[in-house]
């Protein structure tokens, strides 16, 4: 389990605690090195790293060919980026990692949510945070990919965050319908293709 202090710490604001807790336990890893590589719906076999040196090669050995997620948030390699090259290992680092991705899940969240039509009510929002977490993993929603997708922007629509309480299950019928492919990106879904780079300043920062 990731340390509460360090999410406290490096989370972004707009996305309270327990849901970065919910999306790192869903779809993250503990290990600030982990790696995964995805080729379509098949999962790329090596030796995991031992140092971050040995895992920015792996990425760099992979990346623009096959889907690397990397670090805690798993969070989506090269994207934004034209240029392998221009990668950087603080994505490594375990609170620069959970800055990155929850920055960029809370933008996800809210593209998700401006579908829905922005609810607000409480019995809504879980089904939006589970669907968001799908986004996440799959890189698509609703046939659009979302990290190329406009930042909805805090100026163009609000909707608060659920806080994802522990006896709270989160709905999962879609998934459970897609079964374990809806975790794997296709080809189309590689999201080192994407065009833009991770906008911070568009992710609201105010809490329900």
């Amino acid at each position: 389990m990731i340390d509460a202090a360090l999410i406290k710490q490096c989370a972004d604001p707009g996305l309270k605690p327990a849901i970065v807790e919910q999306l790192i336990e869903r779809a993250g890893a503990p290990d600030p090195l982990a790696i995964t590589v995805r080729s379509g719906n098949r999962a790329v076999l090596f030796q995991k790293p031992s140092t971050p040196d040995l895992a920015m090669k792996l990425i760099r050995q992979h990346i623009g060919r096959s889907v690397v997620r990397v670090g805690i948030t798993q969070y989506p390699a090269g994207v934004g980026l034209g240029d392998s090259g221009e990668l950087k290992r603080d994505m490594l680092d375990a609170c620069e990692n959970i800055r990155m991705g929850t920055a960029l899940f809370a933008r996800i969240y809210r593209i998700v949510a401006k579908w829905y039509g922005s609810p607000t009510e409480q019995e809504v929002l879980p089904r939006v945070f589970d669907e968001a977490v799908i986004a996440w993993q799959t890189g698509y929603f609703e046939g659009v990919t979302v990290f190329q997708a406009p930042n909805p922007g805090k100026e163009q629509f609000a909707v608060p965050i659920p806080e994802i309480k522990e006896n709270l299950e989160i709905e999962s019928d879609r998934f459970e319908e897609l079964g374990e492919d809806a975790k794997a990106p296709t080809p189309d879904t590689d999201p080192n293709n994407a065009g833009i780079r991770v906008d911070l300043s568009g992710v609201d920062s105010e809490r329900p």
